[in-house]
């Protein structure tokens, strides 16, 4: 055991566990962006999906405890990894200062390579509000009477949620755009046979993920969901004085 900790907490290790919560997590954002593109189905598919997911009173919290984990583990992975590529900066500063012309031929980190911590902590605000909306219902909370069809309509049509969720799926997308490709490096799927595919495979997989979830405040900022937040008028029994004689 204490090999096994020894081994996971070196710099390969470390990586190995990067890699390994990163492709999780991709699993974790396929399933959940296909549960969330029932709202284009219709209310009745969608209540139905949602009804079925709350339903699994034992699944459903052991699930969502393996989820917070792998999120846990890979926010405290990336933080550590942060750490230690600023206090090697000063390191790599003094010997890029004499080999510029060889970085710069080999060319310089791409934008989403070299702001993954950035671009991670904004995703980290944007679902600490996405749970605050759908999970904890603290932000907005959601009146009585709703079905989670016309609660996620009446959160997909205001204003801050336009903004808030565009902003973060779009920077979600620049996240994955190198974490994707940098999670089969960590596993070392790194054969040039394979980077190329890998590399392609990553850019539509950022761009489906990104621009899947971004269509849902966009179909808000274009009335799609207007009109499906009010919730369900329950009929008023009949007085005995109104009533129709037998």
């Amino acid at each position: 055991m204490t090999s096994l900790i020894r081994a996971l907490s070196s710099s390969i290790g470390k990586k190995l566990l990067m890699g390994i919560t990163g492709l999780a997590l991709c699993g974790f954002l396929v399933v959940h962006l296909s549960g969330n593109f029932l709202l284009y189905v219709g209310a009745e598919q969608y209540d139905a999906y949602a009804h079925a997911l709350h339903s699994q009173k034992i699944l459903l919290p052991i699930a969502e405890t393996g989820l917070f984990i792998l999120l846990i583990l890979h926010i405290a992975l990336g933080i550590i990894t942060a750490r230690e590529n600023w206090a090697a900066r000063a390191v790599r500063y003094d010997m890029q200062r004499s080999k510029v012309v060889e970085t710069t031929s080999k060319g310089a980190p791409n934008f989403a390579s070299k702001y993954m911590f950035v671009t991670g902590l904004v995703v980290l605000m944007f679902l600490l509000v996405h749970l605050g909306h759908f999970k904890f219902d603290v932000i907005s909370p959601s009146p009585e009477g709703l079905t989670e069809f016309a609660n996620a309509s009446r959160i997909l049509s205001q204003g801050f949620t336009h903004i808030v969720y565009l902003v973060g799926t779009l920077v979600l997308g620049f996240h994955l755009l190198h974490g994707f490709q940098s999670a089969f490096q960590s596993l070392g799927i790194n054969h040039p046979k394979y980077t190329k595919p890998i590399k392609i495979l990553g850019i539509l997989f950022a761009m489906t993920i990104s621009l899947g979830f971004a269509s849902f405040p966009l179909m808000g900022i274009f009335g799609y969901f207007s009109g499906e937040s009010t919730p369900p008028v329950a009929e008023a029994p009949e007085s005995p004085a109104t009533a129709a004689p037998e």
